[in-house]
């Protein structure tokens, strides 16, 4: 027997066992938004062409077997399917992560259902996909009390009730329809830890009581990836814009892919980021980015994962870095007179002025356009030694004339004697210098 015929027959067991899992479901109308997330776990299109639609408690879960796959393949089609009812969440959640919607087409999706409802308002987590790297959890919110505006905070904890040591991002919740439901997700990174085998979600009402909160609990399976990082060695070293950068190597997992890069010590430059980032594949397919932890001497960089479509050759590209030279890092200013000794060239005081117990400081930044990073600072003392943090920024982008303005807001500030010293923790200056490497597939 063929590889081919062994993976078509394991393929159509999986599919059958699913039947059964379904044919036991009840499904009624108030879960037809669940039913459709179920249905995601089912993606699996080799035999779509065979598929017959008959109208019973899995016929959304088998239009969802097609759809999936027309959504990888055809942005038409998918704007087509996002116009049906209740596919519009799903459509938006999946269509801007290749490597995700291929996940979730090998059946890695995990049902979860679990709600919380209290106050004629409710929380439902319907379903996570996770790996070691990434776990993303999509969520449904209904009759809470003004969420477009997005006046909630969100705390994931393990069993115990502790805070996870993790880093995560959720967007402000924006109506998905008319009815006042609100679809959308929180992606979750996992640096120190693996991912809990059981997490509860908190949704809490920013400036409530603290009984105004809903709190979801349920199991995380990990088995369902167990065993399926793979670690790719690279080590190579890349020259730009005069500074050292060493590719050390690219962990592959189903949700993403981790590229580990680490700066020369003896760079004369602190880089703060890397412009245009992205691999591209031998077809032409560039595998997005959309974000990085970085630290001093390095950062793990994030990309779609190409986990389930293994390319034949990877080309990391580049067309330059953000970065100050390292003797320019250290700014003094005076608030009052706006006096600047040390910094960038580029760097201009505009206007300071105290707001409650804050000192906000505005500088304008010339030469930012398109910038991949905005202005912020560490390290912060007043001229007796006392620090001072920044509770908020503000970043407004060039316009024509290539000038961008920041506010630094200085948390107790107001009250801070002399000079202020701060340390350049992020910079939009840019230099243009392309680049690209070969990077191994092979693990």
């Amino acid at each position: 027997m063929s590889d081919e015929m062994k993976s078509f027959e394991a393929l159509e067991q999986r599919l059958n066992d699913r039947k059964t899992e379904y044919d036991a479901m009840s499904v009624p109308d108030a879960a037809a938004y669940q039913a459709v997330q179920t249905g995601i776990r089912l993606a699996a299109r080799k035999r779509k062409s065979r598929l017959r639609w008959v109208m019973s408690s899995i016929s959304a879960a088998a239009i969802i077997l097609v759809f999936t796959g027309c959504i990888r393949v055809s942005p038409a089609f998918a704007s087509f399917v996002e116009q049906l009812p209740g596919m519009e969440g799903i459509v938006s959640m999946i269509r801007q992560d290749k490597g995700l919607m291929m996940a979730i087409d090998q059946s890695l999706l995990q049902k979860v259902g679990v709600t919380d409802e209290h106050d004629g308002a409710s929380l439902t987590v319907d379903s996570i996909i996770t790996d070691e790297s990434r776990m993303v959890i999509f969520y449904t919110m209904k009759g809470m009390k003004d969420p477009d505006k997005g006046m909630y905070d969100i705390d994931l904890l393990d069993r115990d009730g502790k805070k996870l040591p993790v880093a995560f991002s959720y967007s402000s919740p924006k109506p998905a329809s008319e009815s006042g439901i609100y679809e959308d997700k929180i992606d979750v990174s996992f640096t120190e830890s693996l991912p809990p085998q059981e997490l509860t979600v908190v949704f809490k009402e920013r400036g409530k009581e603290p009984n105004n909160k809903w709190k979801v609990t349920f199991p995380v399976d990990r088995s369902l990836t167990k065993g399926m990082k793979k670690i790719i060695p690279v080590n190579q070293t890349m020259t730009v814009d005069g500074q050292r950068i060493h590719v050390e190597q690219a962990i592959l997992y189903p949700t993403r892919l981790v590229l580990d890069i680490e700066y020369d010590r003896y760079n004369t430059k602190k880089i703060f980021g890397i412009r245009d980032l992205q691999l591209v594949d031998e077809q032409g397919r560039a595998w997005r980015t959309d974000s990085s932890s970085i630290s001093g001497s390095g950062s793990s960089v994030f990309f779609e994962s190409m986990y389930f479509s293994t390319p034949k050759k990877l080309t990391l590209q580049g067309s330059g870095l953000s970065a100050v030279d390292k003797d320019e890092l250290v700014i003094s200013i005076d608030p009052s007179s706006g006096e600047i000794q040390g910094g960038p060239s580029s760097l201009k005081f505009l206007h300071s002025k105290v707001k409650g117990k804050d000192l906000v400081i505005e500088f304008s930044i010339a030469d930012a356009q398109d910038s991949i990073s905005a202005l912020s600072f560490t390290n912060i003392k007043d001229s007796k030694g006392k620090p001072f943090e920044i509770n908020e920024l503000g970043w407004s982008p060039s316009g024509e004339n290539g000038i961008s303005e920041a506010r630094i807001f200085i948390k107790n500030a107001a009250a801070a004697e002399g000079n202020l010293t701060m340390e350049i923790f992020s910079y939009p200056d840019q230099s243009r210098a392309p680049f690209s490497i070969e990077i191994p597939v092979t693990p």
